[in-house]
C-alpha cells in the first residue's frame, strides 16, 4: 500500500501545481513557468509507474521547455515585446503534417520494442504536445486550439490507466483552454490597436 499513497500523493501535488501553471500562463504571468517545471518533474514519476513512457518523456520535456520559457518570457518582458502571434495556415498544415508522420513512426516503433500501453495515442498525445508547448512558449494564439484536442484524447488515456485525477485535471484544462484562447485573442486584438483607439 505505501507505493499507492505515495502515487496518490504525487499524483494531486503535481495536479496542484500544474493547474496553477495553466491559470497563470492564460494570465501571461512569467511566475507559470516555475510551477510547470515542478508539476512536470513531479508528473514523471505517475507516468514511468503507469508505463506510459512518451508521457513521462513528455513531461521531462516539459521541465526543461519551462526554464527557456522563463528565460524567454523573462527577455522579452525586460525588451517589453512579449506578444501574442499567430500561425499562417502554412506553419499549420507543416506542423499537422510533421506531427502526424512522427507520432506514428514513434508509436510503432514503441509498439514493437516495449512493453507500452496504448502506443499509438500515446505517441501522438507527445508529438503533438511538443508542437503546443512550443507554440505556447512564442505564445502562438492558436496553440490554444492544439491543447484542446490534445486535452480531450488525453482524458480517454489518463482514465484508460487509471490516473483519475489527472483525467479529471485533463477535463479542467479543455474548459481553460478555451478560455485561454479567448484571453490570448482579446490580447492579440488589443496589440493591434494604436494607443489611444
Amino acid at each position: 500500500m505505501p507505493e499507492l499513497t505515495t502515487a496518490l500523493t504525487v499524483e494531486i501535488l503535481a495536479t496542484g501545481a500544474n493547474l496553477a501553471f495553466i491559470v497563470l500562463l492564460i494570465r501571461e504571468r512569467i511566475l507559470c513557468w516555475v510551477f510547470g517545471i515542478g508539476g512536470s518533474l513531479l508528473s514523471v514519476y505517475l507516468f514511468v509507474d503507469a508505463r506510459l513512457y512518451f508521457e513521462s518523456l513528455l513531461y521531462l520535456f516539459y521541465a526543461a521547455m519551462g526554464a527557456w520559457g522563463w528565460l524567454r518570457w523573462h527577455r522579452r518582458e525586460e525588451q517589453e515585446d512579449n506578444p501574442v502571434t499567430t500561425w499562417r495556415m502554412s506553419q499549420h498544415l507543416s506542423a499537422l503534417v510533421f506531427g502526424g508522420a512522427a507520432a506514428l513512426g514513434l508509436g510503432l516503433l514503441v509498439q514493437n520494442l516495449t512493453d507500452a500501453e496504448r502506443p499509438l495515442v500515446d505517441a501522438a498525445t507527445t508529438v503533438f504536445s511538443f508542437i503546443a508547448t512550443f507554440m505556447e512558449i512564442h505564445k502562438v494564439l492558436e496553440g490554444w486550439i492544439y491543447w484542446f484536442v490534445l486535452n480531450l484524447a488525453s482524458i480517454w488515456l489518463y482514465h484508460d490507466r487509471d490516473l483519475d485525477i489527472y483525467a479529471v485535471l485533463i477535463g479542467i484544462y479543455s474548459l481553460l483552454s478555451v478560455w485561454g484562447y479567448i484571453t490570448w485573442r482579446r490580447s492579440w486584438l488589443a496589440q493591434a490597436q494604436p494607443d489611444g483607439a
